[in-house]
Parts: C-alpha cells; structure tokens; sequence
C-alpha cells in the first residue's frame, strides 16, 4: 500500500509541475492513466479492511482530485467536487463498486469460473428456495473462521455487499451497463 501510494504522489508531483501548461482534461487524462489507475488495479483485496489501510489510498485520490481541480488544500467544498464535478467514489465505494459489479458478472456467467464458484445463491441451496432471499436474489453468506483475513475473502465479502444493494439493483433482467450506472448513483445517494 505505501508503494502504490508513494509512486501515485511521485506521478501527482510531476503532473502538478506541468499543470500551468495543461488544460483541466489533458490534466484529468493523465492522472486517470498515472494514478487512479494504480489505486483501481486489484483493490478488491482491499475488502472489508481496516479504515487506516485504505485511508492511505483516499489520501492519493484526494491528492489528485487537487490537481485536476487546480485547489489548494484547505478549500472548501473539496468534497463535492469530488464528488459532482469529478463522479469519483470513495475508495471503499470502490471496492464494494467492483465486488458488486464481479457478483453480477458472476451470477450472469460472465466472470472467470473460479469466480463463479465462489458464488452460491440462495435459490440454488435446497431447502431455501421458498425463502423471501431467495426471491430476492440473495446470495449465501459462508461463515468465516478468522475474523482478520476471513471476512475479507471474495466469497465472503462480494455476497455481503450484494445482498446489501437494493432489490431493483439485484434485478436480473438488469444489462451491465444499466447495472453499473445506477449502482454507481447508488453509492453516490449513500454519500
């Protein structure tokens, strides 16, 4: 994390050196190739840890929401610019975005099969069909045995933040892209 994190500012200090000489969307494309990139590239493994550990991260694409905009650090309204001007979620809304978007990928047979079978749904476990979760597309939650790095596996984290979504969002007759997008607004309502 401190590497990722050292490399993403190093990159931000050179973009923020040619920042007089670039336009906001010159400036926004390199920073998505240099930086939230980097920050995006495996951050599932980032499931359900601590606040201090992805902190770290948030640090970095504050960092980079300040090149793009031209602000200082102090200023105010920082927050919503973020969040309305640049469409950035959190890093933990990353995270749960990404696991939300692989649980629908894996539930239409799109994902990778080690995927898949990770994933059960409720309708599938005998016994539990005629269960109101598995009307609502609800998948099994295993138990995990170490509560550190247990809790943070894919099968454990990715059926913890689906069945969290919302009924319309666990739909099945939903695309992925129409998926994506209103999960993506419904991250941004949570805010």
């Amino acid at each position: 994390m401190s590497t990722v994190s050292a490399t993403c500012f190093g990159h931000l200090r050179q973009i923020g050196r040619i920042r007089k000489s670039l336009d906001a969307g010159s400036t926004a494309t390199l920073v998505h190739a240099f930086v939230t990139s980097r920050v995006d590239y495996c951050n599932v493994v980032l499931a359900e840890s601590p606040r201090s550990t992805t902190d770290k991260l948030q640090r970095v694409m504050n960092g980079a929401a300040r090149v793009i905009s031209n602000t200082q650090k102090y200023d105010s309204g920082f927050s919503l610019l973020r969040h309305e001007q640049l469409h950035w979620l959190e890093v933990i809304d990353r995270v749960r975005y990404k696991l939300a978007v692989l649980a629908y990928r894996s539930l239409h047979g799109t994902a990778p099969q080690y995927l898949i079978s990770l994933l059960t749904s409720a309708s599938e476990v005998t016994g539990r069909q005629y269960l109101r979760s598995a009307a609502q597309q609800k998948l099994i939650v295993p138990r995990c045995c170490r509560k550190t790095f247990g809790c943070r596996a894919f099968s454990v984290a990715s059926p913890s933040v689906w069945n969290a979504l919302a009924d319309s969002l666990r739909d099945t007759e939903l695309t992925l892209d129409i998926f994506s997008r209103h999960l993506k607004t419904y991250f941004f309502r949570l805010f």
